[in-house]
C-alpha cells in the first residue's frame, strides 16, 4: 500500500509543468515576529532546484504583516484596519528584498504581484495576471504574489492566502499547488495528539475529510487547517493536485519533488476544467443565488442542462447580468455557479415562468436560458 502512495506521488510530480509554493506566517517568523532571513534564503535555494528540473515556479507567500509587526515594534498583531495596511506596507519591503537577495545568490531574481479579490472578479484583470506571469516565465522570474493588504478591505479581501494560492494555481498549465504549514498535512486527530497520525494521501473528497480540521488561528496568520481544506477543495476540483506539507522542514521542497510521502497530498478530480469555467465556478464570488426546484436543479446538476426561467423559485440579491450568481436547492444549498442573462429585477419578475411567456412579461425575449449550460458550473 505504501509503495502505490509512494507511485502516485511520484506520478503527480512528473506530470507537474508548475510548481505553486504557498508559505505561511508562522513558517516565516521567528517567535518574536520578525522576519526569518534564513528561512527565506533556504526556500530560496529549494526554489531554484525546482526551476533546475524545467518547471516554473510561484511563492504565494504571507509574511508583510507579520514582518512589518517586528520592523515598528508592535507587540502584537494589530486589531484596527489602518494599522495592519501600515505594518503591511513597511512589511513588504522588507519581505520581497528578502527574497531577491536570496534568490539572486542562485542566479534568479523576484517580481512582486500584489493582488486583491477585485483582480479575479473582472475576466479582462484576471487574464491579465495570467499573462504577467507567462511573461515572467519567459524572462527567468520568480513571481512572489501576496495579497495587496495596503488596500485591501473586505469587500475586496481574499480571506487568507491559502484562497489566494488556489486562484493562482488555477492559472496555470498543469500545476502541483504546495501549501507550507506549521503542521504536517491532514492528521487523524488533533496534531498535538501524540496518537494522531497524518494522513498521507486523500484520494476523493468528502465532508468527513473537512470534519478532521481543527479550526483554529495563529496569532500570526490568518488561516487555520480549515481555510486551507477549503482552498484545498477548490483546487481539487477543478483539477489541480495539492500537497500540505510542513514548512519548517529544512529541505521539505525537495523531499516534495523527489516524490517523498511527506505531509498529506489531496488528489485532483478526474476531469480538469478549462480556464473560462475554473473563472466561473471558483475564482469569483457569487453577486446573488437562484433556488431552484428539485426538477431544475436535477436537469442542472445531473444532465448537464441550462437553467430556465420556470425552475426558479426565488431570486435574492442584488445583480447586473453577466455577473456570477449561486444556483441553490429550495433550502439554499448551493450546488452550481453561473453567469445569469438577466439583472435581478428581470429574473425576479420570469422566475417560475415558461420560456414563451417571456415576451408577454418582459415586452422582449433576448434568451430563453436564465442561464446556459456553457457558462454554467456544478460546484457539489
Amino acid at each position: 500500500m505504501g509503495e502505490m502512495k509512494n507511485l502516485v506521488r511520484r506520478e503527480v510530480i512528473e506530470t507537474a509543468e508548475t510548481v505553486v509554493v504557498k508559505v505561511g506566517t508562522n513558517a516565516l517568523s521567528r517567535p518574536d515576529d520578525t522576519l526569518d532571513e534564513a528561512v527565506i534564503a533556504n526556500l530560496a535555494r529549494q526554489v531554484a532546484r525546482i526551476r533546475d528540473t524545467g518547471r516554473q515556479t510561484v511563492l504565494v507567500s504571507s509574511g508583510a504583516i507579520g514582518a512589518g509587526i517586528g520592523i515598528l515594534g508592535l507587540k502584537s498583531r494589530p486589531k484596527d484596519l489602518a494599522r495592519l495596511q501600515a505594518a503591511a506596507a513597511t512589511g513588504q519591503a522588507r519581505l520581497i528584498r528578502a527574497y531577491d537577495d536570496a534568490l539572486r545568490q542562485h542566479g534568479l531574481s523576484a517580481a512582486q504581484l500584489l493582488l486583491t479579490a477585485e483582480d479575479f472578479k473582472h475576466r479582462r484583470r484576471y487574464l491579465n495576471v495570467r499573462n504577467t506571469l507567462s511573461m515572467l516565465f519567459e524572462y527567468g522570474v520568480v513571481p512572489i504574489v501576496n495579497e495587496n493588504d495596503t488596500v485591501s478591505v473586505e469587500e475586496i479581501k481574499f480571506g487568507d492566502n491559502d484562497q489566494l494560492a488556489a486562484m493562482v494555481t488555477s492559472l496555470l498549465p498543469r500545476p502541483l499547488l504546495v501549501i507550507l504549514s506549521v503542521v504536517d498535512g491532514l492528521f487523524d486527530g488533533d496534531p498535538a495528539d501524540p496518537n494522531s497520525r497524518a494522513i498521507p494521501l486523500v484520494a476523493t473528497w468528502d465532508e468527513h475529510v473537512l470534519a478532521l480540521a481543527q479550526d483554529t488561528r495563529s496569532s500570526r496568520g490568518t488561516g487555520g487547517m480549515k481555510s486551507k481544506l477549503e482552498a484545498v477543495r477548490t483546487a481539487t476540483a477543478v483539477g489541480e493536485n495539492v500537497i500540505i506539507a510542513d514548512g519548517r522542514r529544512p529541505n521539505v521542497l525537495d523531499m516534495v519533488l523527489e516524490g517523498d510521502e511527506v505531509g498529506t497530498l489531496f488528489l485532483a478530480r478526474d476531469v480538469a476544467l478549462p480556464a473560462w469555467k475554473r473563472w466561473i465556478g471558483y475564482t469569483i464570488r457569487p453577486k446573488g443565488r437562484f433556488r431552484l426546484d428539485a426538477g431544475a436543479g436535477d436537469a442542472v446538476r445531473l444532465r448537464n442542462r441550462s437553467l430556465l426561467p420556470i425552475g426558479i423559485i426565488g431570486v435574492e440579491g442584488s445583480f447586473q447580468a453577466g455577473e456570477v450568481v449561486s444556483l441553490a436547492d429550495a433550502e439554499g444549498n448551493e450546488f452550481a455557479r453561473g453567469l445569469t442573462n438577466y439583472d435581478s429585477a428581470d429574473a425576479t419578475r420570469i422566475a417560475g415562468r415558461r420560456s414563451d411567456a417571456l415576451s408577454e412579461v418582459l415586452g422582449r425575449v433576448s434568451y430563453h436560458e436564465v442561464v446556459h449550460r456553457d457558462n454554467l458550473v456544478v460546484t457539489a
